[in-house]
């Protein structure tokens, strides 16, 4: 079979080789998957880099979020089990942890909707607890896991403010269904959203980016408002200055999605019913902004890693070439 692998560490577009390997050989308690879609997540780009918190050994193939179908037919949404990850014709899973692919989705779509729908509902509905009426601010919210915010935002019938780096995300983010969006580069984001909320500032805040996006949620966030960290896109992993959330009465939440999957994973299933339920009645769709083939995955995670996409880009590969394993 095909399958991308990283050898030694470095940008995405330039230490992932396309490569013919043996497939995988599922292990106890796992399961092979035909890869129908492998979508694109920040962590395949750092993890090219050296940069994650789990660092596969080398060689590995990225790809840490699939839409996959079993031995017998069955679509199903997976984590990979690495170092054997989605950017190839075949993946190994954990058996216990497969989900059901949405039938309301395509396959790119369902594999969308695993790592950032999760994040953003842990985020907003576990830890922040947002409630109808309140308002959200979205960072980043024409990307991947922000616009799964935004939506996931929408549903649950709150009023949500969008930023956007650029005049064509600022213009995706509206589509998604922003009550106000922000272009950071044109705006004074803390200005804009002081004057949106009437100088109440947001209850609820999704920020993963860090750096001067989480300076701008601290003088942002309402009176018993709640930052919800839950990356550092930027780059910069901000030090908050805790007596300043004293003095303000908010709350700095972490988020780190993959912790349930060990501590509670009960949780996860329930989650995925949720948004389930969601896609079926047309509340969440996710944005898939680029469907790419396999041989165009080493350039589209860099272009991720870059931050100049939006929604998400997703990997379709093709049985037509893969060599016999």
């Amino acid at each position: 079979m095909q399958a991308w692998q990283v050898h030694e560490l470095g940008e995405p577009g330039e230490v992932m080789r396309l490569a013919d390997v043996e497939r995988p050989t599922p292990g106890e308690g796992q399961v092979l998957l035909r890869v129908r879609a492998a979508n694109i997540n920040f962590p395949d780009a750092l993890m090219c880099r050296g940069q994650y918190q789990v660092r596969p050994p080398l060689p590995f193939t990225p790809g840490v979020e699939i839409c996959g179908e079993t031995e017998d037919g069955r679509r199903m949404i997976a984590n990979p089990a690495l170092p054997h990850g989605g950017f190839a014709e075949y993946a190994v899973a954990d058996a216990a942890a497969l989900l059901p692919a949405p039938d309301a989705l395509d396959d790119a779509e369902a594999a969308a909707l695993h790592i950032g729908y999760q994040t953003a509902w842990f985020a907003l509905h576990r830890r922040a607890r947002l409630e109808a009426g309140e308002t959200l601010l979205v960072h980043a919210a024409a990307g991947g896991v922000g616009s799964a915010a935004v939506q996931l935002g929408k549903a649950a019938g709150a009023t949500v403010i969008g930023v956007a780096g650029g005049a064509g995300k600022a213009a995706v983010a509206r589509d998604l269904g922003c009550d106000v969006v922000i272009d950071r580069r044109e705006q004074d984001v803390v200005a804009a959203v002081k004057e949106a909320t009437g100088g109440r500032g947001a209850d609820v805040i999704f920020d993963p980016v860090g750096g001067e996006a989480y300076a701008q949620s601290a003088k942002t966030v309402a009176f018993e408002g709640r930052i919800v960290i839950v990356g550092f896109a930027s780059g910069t992993i901000p030090s908050p200055a805790l007596n300043h959330a004293l003095i303000k009465n908010y709350a700095i939440l972490g988020l780190h999605w993959g912790l349930y999957n060990t501590k509670n994973p009960k949780l996860v299933q329930h989650c995925h019913e949720q948004l389930t339920e969601l896609a079926a009645r047309g509340a969440i769709k996710p944005l898939v902004s680029e469907r790419v083939p396999l041989a165009g995955a080493a350039d589209a995670v860099q272009r991720v890693a870059d931050g100049v996409t939006t929604g998400r880009v997703t990997v379709l590969p093709s049985q037509e070439n893969g060599a016999a394993a």
